[in-house]
């Protein structure tokens, strides 16, 4: 054993030894190996850090480019390119962009803000130019530079920037003032919208409802959903709802009918008689039957019911759109009636002044031949004086005529009266007058039978009359089975078109050859003024002095003339001004020297086919006093009392002569009432022979 650990011992000594001879160069060695390999792994660990970073920085450009490109697409479907443009501008020569920037920058008239004193506006001035000043600083940095400071400042809400110390810079007063100037400016305009719109929506409402009541129609009635049902606006609002539901029952029986409805059906069928016998010919509330309330209420119950079960909208509509076809159909048909009718009425005379003419023809026969003469016969042909031609069949409206004029003269001595009349009335035109003498004012009646010249052989209309295809014409009238059929030519079937008095005022000259002027009147006017004037008035050589009647589009020649024939088509223009005949001052002197007789001569014998015109005596005189008629004043002649209800009343009251043109006479019962009266006040309802035969106001 000890051998062993001696043998060990020594060995470990020898290597020790051994050791420890070569320890110092190993040594400096080792560790000079180990600080370089240290210092390399430093170095390489830096620059794999590096490359890292460089990585980095370019996914985060590429991550930022693709926000800010996505941004930009966002702005331009709002903002306008001006605006986008001036962005890109500032942003590259002004760095970070804020809405201060561009609004110092760019100022347009909305961008001003109101209220500012100078303080505020100097203290803005001065802002603006420092913040230029700091951009243009920023600008001059370089990459890395901007870089670092574009991390050191923060860009807040209100536009306000960290230094590069972190430290936040304290508002100024002009920043603080402006940033409240803005805040109220949007209350401000948010209010204002607020405010449009609700007016707007008020407009809208009012609009519709208006639009509501101005479609009230027998339809609609209280349906519409805009309507403001004030009972008390309308009195008669309970007929026009019980009208509204009787015609809504008459469409949902039909639809019931259809269906085969048919409890349904006859409870409609009996509120509809119901409500008719209720309303019946009632127009006002105030008519209508103590048991329309009840009615009405019923009706609506079982309304309801029916549009419960029955109602159809495409059906509904289309049995209100056969309704009115047929309601129009009917009107049409009413209306020709109601022209016939108001034809044949204008034709007729009614009997009470049949009666008169009757009792006065009587009377005068029964005179003695002594007392059947006029006074002041000599004043008949003196050209000195105002003459008068009035040709007429009507006793009561010749005697308007001449009581009214002689009444609103101021020198009625001077005046002198030429009746013509037919053989049926001849002693009744006398006998009237000579029983009611116009004061001092001269009067004359005759015959038209006794006017020898006037023969077949001389007057065209007097030989047309004769010919057969006239009397076919006028007496054939092919026998039309209702009123309707027989009321297209009717109107020129009237009588008046026949009689030679209507065509006696183509031959004044003739009736009265000692005269110089002539005032014509017709026996359906009414003389308010004194007419002496007339006669002073310059008719610059023309023969006819009238009233024109043409407006922008009606009452001219192409009214009245056929311009499809080349006669008429080559002598005359259709815009031409048409004129009135009822009061016509006539130039006899004028008259004679053109040979206006021998010019209506020749326009009548071309129209003897009715090819040229109808019938009457407007068109051939339109024709004969082409060019030769002098315009008077509209006051001298107003027209229209016999066919027009809108007639001013200042017109009528202002105008010397009114005139009953038209259908509605004053002397039938279809006379308008409102102008009636002006006729009315020249009779004298107590004479004896008027209250005998029952004429009446």
């Amino acid at each position: 054993m000890p051998q062993f650990k001696r043998l060990s011992s020594g060995a470990g000594g020898g290597v020790q030894r051994a050791r420890s001879g070569g320890f110092r160069p190993s040594v400096i060695l080792l560790l000079l190996f180990s600080f370089l390999a240290a210092l390399a792994f430093i170095a390489a660990r830096s620059a794999w850090n590096d490359e890292q970073k460089g990585v980095m920085d370019v996914s985060n450009k590429k991550v930022l480019d693709w926000r800010e490109q996505l941004a930009l697409e966002s702005m331009k479907s709002v903002l306008t390119k001006e605006v986008i443009d001036s962005i890109s501008a500032s942003k590259n020569e002004l760095g970070p962009w804020s809405l201060d920037l561009f609004r110092r920058n760019h100022v347009s008239s909305s961008w001003i803000i109101e209220g500012l004193d100078d303080q505020q506006k100097n203290a803005s001035s001065i802002d603006s130019s420092q913040t230029a000043s700091d951009a243009e600083q920023k600008a001059s940095l370089t990459k890395s530079e901007k870089n670092t400071s574009a991390s050191d400042f923060k860009k807040t809400d209100e536009g306000k920037q960290d230094d590069t110390d972190g430290h936040q810079p304290v508002d100024t007063p002009a920043k603080l003032a402006r940033r409240q100037l803005r805040e109220k400016r949007k209350e401000k305009r948010a209010m204002e919208l607020v405010q449009q719109d609700e007016e707007a929506l008020i407009r809208l409402e009012n609009a519709a409802i208006e639009r509501s009541k101005s479609v009230d129609s027998a339809v609609l009635g209280k349906y519409s959903i805009w309507r403001r049902d004030n009972e008390n606006e309308n009195p008669d609002s309970t007929v026009r709802l019980m009208r509204d539901q009787m015609i809504m029952a008459r469409v949902y029986s039909i639809i019931a009918k259809m269906r085969n409805k048919h409890d349904l059906y006859q409870e409609l069928q009996t509120r509809l008689k119901e409500s008719q016998r209720a309303v019946g010919e009632a127009n006002a509330d105030a008519d209508l039957h103590h048991s329309a309330p009840e009615r009405m209420k019923a009706m609506g119950q079982v309304l309801s019911k029916a549009r419960q079960e029955l109602y159809d909208c495409k059906a509904v509509t289309q049995r209100l759109r056969t309704m009115l076809q047929s309601a129009d159909e009917q009107v049409r048909s009413l209306k020709k009636q109601s022209t016939f009718l108001s034809q044949l009425a204008a034709k007729t005379i009614p009997n009470g002044i049949h009666c008169l003419s009757m009792r006065l023809t009587i009377a005068y026969y029964l005179l003695p031949l002594e007392k059947r003469k006029f006074p002041r016969s000599e004043n008949l042909e003196n050209p000195n004086l105002y003459h008068y031609a009035l040709f007429s069949d009507n006793v009561l409206a010749a005697s308007v005529v001449v009581n009214s004029t002689i009444m609103n003269a101021k020198e009625p001595e001077k005046h002198v009266f030429h009746l013509v009349t037919d053989k049926l009335n001849y002693g009744a035109m006398n006998m009237w007058f000579l029983l009611n003498p116009p004061g001092k004012a001269t009067i004359h009646v005759e015959n038209v039978d006794d006017f020898k010249w006037l023969n077949s052989s001389y007057c065209p209309v007097l030989r047309q009359l004769e010919s057969s295809a006239m009397k076919e014409y006028y007496f054939k009238a092919d026998h039309p089975t209702t009123l309707s059929a027989g009321s297209s030519n009717l109107k020129y079937r009237n009588p008046k078109y026949l009689s030679m008095l209507n065509h006696l005022r183509f031959y004044l000259p003739e009736v009265y050859p000692k005269l110089d002027k002539i005032l014509f009147l017709d026996d359906d006017i009414v003389v308010q003024k004194d007419l002496t004037p007339l006669w002073s008035v310059d008719l610059k050589g023309k023969v006819n002095g009238a009233v024109e009647t043409c407006g922008e589009s009606f009452h001219r020649f192409d009214k009245y003339l056929n311009f499809s024939n080349p006669h008429i088509a080559r002598n005359f223009d259709p815009n031409a001004c048409g004129w009135a005949y009822g009061m016509n001052m006539f130039d006899l002197k004028e008259w004679k020297r053109k040979d206006i007789t021998g010019i209506y001569h020749r326009w009548q014998n071309l129209n003897e086919d009715r090819v040229l015109w109808k019938l009457g005596t407007l068109p051939p005189g339109l024709l004969t006093f082409y060019k030769l008629t002098h315009p008077l004043d509209k006051s001298w002649h107003v027209l229209g009392l016999g066919y027009n209800p809108s007639i001013d009343r200042s017109e009528i009251d202002n105008a010397a002569v009114v005139h009953y043109n038209g259908n509605m006479k004053p002397w039938l019962e279809l006379a308008m009432t409102r102008y009636r009266h002006y006729w009315t006040k020249y009779i004298k309802y107590d004479h004896p022979y008027i209250r005998n035969c029952n004429l009446n106001d």
